[in-house]
């Protein structure tokens, strides 16, 4: 609410990352967890996470065992924990970063729109590269950028990903009375 008390602007980029839980890179994770961890407690980690097989029965017949070679099982208590480790995302002293589960929201504060879009646009990019590197993949039909103001201003377009994210009309109010449909 500051920046609308304040008569900035807030611009804002929603993202969803696609089948967090399910597509997790073992191998990213088990780096980030030795770096991190005591050698015992990662190799009781590793243990829980590596050697893990599945088969698939259909119509009464088995499939062959194939080993589980990403993503961490939900319904433990260990599933999020090791997605929140493995997802410690990169910040900067120019945006806020806020996550939930598998969804991220990016925020830049400025008067100049210019200025807020040029914020977001360099964190988006510093995220970019560093979803690759983790193999972490962006769901940009699910993404959104939307820009909250009051005052009549637009926000350059920006792009996380190719395709450009689908780009949110902005919201302009006078009673900070902010409602979603």
């Amino acid at each position: 609410m500051t920046s609308l008390e304040e008569c900035t602007l807030c611009t804002a980029v929603f993202l969803d990352v696609s089948q967090a839980f399910d597509k997790l890179w073992h191998t990213g994770l088990l780096y980030k967890l030795k770096a991190t961890l005591p050698g015992p407690y990662y190799l009781l980690l590793k243990s829980y996470i590596t050697d893990r097989y599945f088969q698939v029965r259909y119509n009464g017949t088995y499939s062959d065992y194939r080993e589980v070679k990403s993503g961490v099982p939900q319904v433990s208590d260990l599933g999020p924990l090791f997605y929140l480790r493995f997802t410690a995302l990169p910040t900067t002293d120019y945006t806020t970063t806020a996550t939930f589960a598998d969804d991220t929201g990016l925020l830049a504060v400025h008067r100049d729109p210019a200025i807020a879009s040029q914020q977001l646009q360099s964190h988006l990019i510093l995220l970019h590269d560093w979803f690759v590197r983790w193999k972490i993949h962006v769901n940009t039909a699910k993404s959104a950028h939307i820009t909250f103001t009051t005052r009549h201003a637009t926000c350059p377009p920006y792009f996380c990903t190719q395709p450009r994210s689908q780009r949110k009309t902005t919201l302009s109010t006078s009673d900070y009375n902010l409602t979603a449909n």
